[in-house]
């Protein structure tokens, strides 16, 4: 594996994977082994670099932390040398399966390929308060599948002011009695069958706003809102929403599906042919990294099949 910051703009690949979470490293694993070259594109940003630890990963019976999986999977790429690494946030991309596809970055690097696999993962919604960041994945969380598990019994504050921040406290509190939820915003959005079901769960909705946290090492112990209540917590599970990273898929001309998520059939193809789409940015499964893992090798694979001449293929 080649690591190349300042790659040139005749630089080219079989394959341009933008994302280099679970998905993207997968997909750059299963195409390397298809002996395909690879142009990886990672700024280290995203879902998989925040601190949370990962519990449904099979093969891990204590865990393993995300990023933890990504530097496994960096190790593990390491060893091909058809697949380069770029840093570089790649801001535009165009072409088509017949000319082939012009990846662009800020300062006017270029790359090229004769396919594209999105992993863009997607922008999560958290409540922003000083030092907000030091929280996610620690004492801060958004998955249940993930975090749930291992806040049973303790005392949980949901945040959120939609039908989808009301369920998921409902879910919760099959796991522990001590559930809240706190809008945190100027409006409440849970419908009126919500809220009822809160009220009938005995789950308070506090309308109030975070100010700030009380909190050491990444372990939330009270969250103050700006009406100077204190809200003493083990955990905050943010429900805000996240927006899926489309901008590039736009560009393409991809399809999206009426969520706003980039649209994909089983094979992980996109509406545009030689453009195919892995891990969160789809949702097609719910926001796991082996779902991601495995849309990454679906994509690999579809992507690999494509690129065969005419005479290989029995379709």
């Amino acid at each position: 594996m080649v690591t190349d910051p300042h790659a040139t703009s005749d630089s080219s690949a079989d394959a341009l994977v933008v994302g280099g979470g679970p998905g993207g490293l997968s997909a750059a694993l299963y195409l390397a082994r298809y002996n395909r070259s690879v142009l990886v594109f990672d700024t280290g940003h995203g879902r998989s670099t925040h601190h949370q630890t990962n519990h449904n990963y099979l093969g891990f019976p204590d865990g393993i932390a995300t990023v933890g999986l990504r530097e496994l999977g960096r190790e593990q790429l390491a060893r091909y040398d058809n697949i380069r690494f770029v840093h570089h946030r790649v801001t535009a991309i165009s072409g088509d399966a017949n000319l082939g596809f012009v990846a662009t970055a800020q300062g006017g690097h270029a790359w090229h390929g004769r396919v594209v696999i999105l992993a863009t993962g997607v922008l999560d919604h958290f409540p922003h308060f000083p030092g907000w960041e030091q929280y996610v994945g620690r004492s801060m969380f958004w998955c249940i599948t993930c975090d749930g598990y291992e806040n049973r019994g303790r005392n949980i504050l949901v945040v959120g002011h939609t039908d989808a921040a009301a369920g998921e406290a409902m879910q919760l509190h099959s796991l522990t009695d001590r559930v809240r939820l706190l809008t945190n915003s100027e409006t409440i959005g849970i419908s009126p069958r919500f809220q009822q079901r809160l009220e009938n769960a005995n789950i308070p909705v506090i309308h109030d706003h975070i100010r700030t946290v009380e909190g050491t090492n990444g372990v939330m112990t009270a969250v103050i809102t700006r009406g100077n209540q204190r809200l003493e917590l083990n955990s905050l599970f943010s429900i805000q929403g996240a927006t899926p990273e489309t901008g590039l898929a736009s560009q393409l001309g991809v399809k999206l599906a009426d969520s706003g998520w980039v649209d994909v059939d089983s094979e992980q193809k996109t509406s545009v042919q030689g453009v195919y789409a892995a891990g969160d940015v789809t949702a097609l499964h719910s926001h796991q990294v082996t779902a991601a893992v495995h849309e990454g090798a679906q994509a690999a694979s579809a992507a690999n099949y494509f690129l065969y001449p005419p005479e290989l293929k029995a379709d």
